[in-house]
C-alpha cells in the first residue's frame, strides 16, 4: 500500500523546493476544477490552461498570494501535473541526506558529485492543502548514469490520463500508477548515456567523462506511452501500451543525444508523434513508429531541449543557437514543408 504522511520526521533531510509546490498552487488558485495540467507544459504542452485565472505576483517570504508551500524529501526538477484535486510530482532522495545542485552560468560542463544510492520516489499531494497524500518509491540503488550539476536524478515530468499516472527516471526505468500510488507496471528502458558530444556511430571515450543526465518526459495519448530517447548511442523513439507496459513499437534515431520531449501533432488518422533533434525534427506513425517525414537543420552544437510547439495544426521548432535563428515548421496533415526560417 502507497506510504501516507505530510510530515517529515529529519528536517535536516530534506532538500526543500518550495517554489516548485507554490506555482502548481498558483497555477489553480482560481481555477475551474474540470481545468487538468497532464503533463509537462500542460495539454498538447502548450504551456495555457483555458479559462483559468492566475495571480501576476507573489510574496513567498511573507505568504502574499501563496495558498501553501509542502516541503518534498530529495531533489527534482520535474514539473508538476495536476488532475482534478490532486498534484504529482517526482523526486530523487540521496542517501547521504544533500545533493549538490550548482545554478548560474559558469564555464563547468563536469557531471555532478552525486552518485551515491538514492531513492526515486512519486508523489501525490491534495492540491487544496499540500497536503501529501501518498508517496511511492519506485526504485532505490546507485544511479546508472551520471547527470550535470545544474540537473537532478529526477527531471522528467509525469503523464497522466486521469486513470493512469507514468513516470520516467531514464535509466532506472519506466513506471505505470493507478492515481491512488498501486503500481500497475513497470518497464526497464536499459542505460540511457547523454551528452553534448555529437553522435557519430562510435563512443568516443572521452564522453563517458561528461554525462548529463536523461530529462525527455513521458507522453501520454489514446492508451499509448510514447518517449524519445536521443542518447550517446542506440538511441530510439518508442510506444508502450498504457495497460500493461508492452512495447508496441520501437525506432531507432541516429541523432546526437538531445533532452526533448515528444508532442502529439494532428488527430484522428493523421496525428503523428513529432519530435524534435539535434539534426533533425520529425514525425513518426503513432501506430507503427515510421519515420513519415524529416527536416535536416545545422543546429551547430547546440543541446536540444526545446520540444516541438503545436499550433493551428502546425508543428515548430527551433534552434537556441543565437547565431542561427532557425524555425522549422510542417503542417501535421500534410507533407512536410519549411514555413518559414
Amino acid at each position: 500500500m502507497p506510504s501516507v504522511g505530510g510530515t517529515f520526521r529529519s528536517p535536516a533531510d530534506l532538500f526543500m523546493r518550495p517554489l516548485l509546490v507554490f506555482l502548481s498552487c498558483v497555477l489553480t488558485l482560481a481555477a475551474p476544477a474540470q481545468i487538468q495540467w497532464p503533463s509537462f507544459r500542460g495539454p498538447r504542452a502548450s504551456g495555457v490552461a483555458t479559462g483559468s485565472v492566475t495571480v501576476a505576483d507573489w510574496d513567498v517570504e511573507h505568504g502574499r498570494n501563496v495558498r501553501w508551500k509542502t516541503p518534498i524529501p530529495g531533489l527534482g526538477h520535474s514539473s508538476p501535473v495536476i488532475w482534478g484535486s490532486r498534484v504529482f510530482l517526482t523526486t530523487a532522495v540521496s542517501a547521504k541526506g544533500t545533493a549538490p545542485l550548482k545554478v548560474g552560468l559558469y564555464g563547468d560542463p563536469e557531471s555532478a558529485d552525486d552518485n551515491g544510492p538514492q531513492q526515486w520516489k512519486v508523489l501525490c499531494l491534495d492540491k487544496g492543502t499540500g497536503r501529501i497524500l501518498w508517496q511511492q518509491t519506485a526504485v532505490e540503488g546507485v544511479p546508472q548514469v551520471r547527470r550535470h550539476q545544474k540537473a537532478t536524478h529526477a527531471n522528467c515530468t509525469v503523464a497522466t490520463d486521469g486513470t493512469n499516472l507514468v513516470a520516467c527516471f531514464g535509466s532506472e526505468g519506466l513506471y505505470c500508477y493507478d492515481l491512488e500510488g498501486n503500481l500497475r507496471w513497470k518497464k526497464p528502458l536499459g542505460v540511457l548515456r547523454s551528452t553534448p558530444m555529437v553522435y557519430n556511430d562510435q563512443v568516443e571515450t572521452n564522453a563517458w567523462s561528461l554525462e548529463w543526465g536523461f530529462a525527455s518526459s513521458p507522453v501520454v495519448h489514446q492508451g499509448t506511452v510514447f518517449l524519445q530517447c536521443d542518447i550517446l548511442t542506440n538511441g530510439f523513439v518508442a510506444a508502450f501500451s498504457l495497460a500493461d507496459g508492452t512495447e508496441r513499437w520501437r525506432t531507432r534515431r541516429e541523432d546526437t543525444a538531445t533532452w526533448s520531449t515528444p508532442n502529439v501533432c494532428g488527430s484522428g488518422d493523421r496525428a503523428q508523434l513529432v519530435v524534435n533533434g539535434w539534426n533533425h525534427m520529425g514525425g513518426y506513425d503513432l501506430q507503427t513508429g515510421r519515420e513519415l517525414w524529416r527536416l535536416a537543420g545545422a543546429w551547430l552544437g547546440a543541446a536540444i531541449v526545446r520540444f516541438p510547439r503545436l499550433r493551428n495544426g502546425t508543428a515548430s521548432s527551433s534552434s537556441p543557437v543565437p547565431m542561427v535563428p532557425a524555425a522549422r515548421s510542417t503542417q501535421c496533415d500534410r507533407m512536410p514543408a519549411v514555413m518559414y526560417r
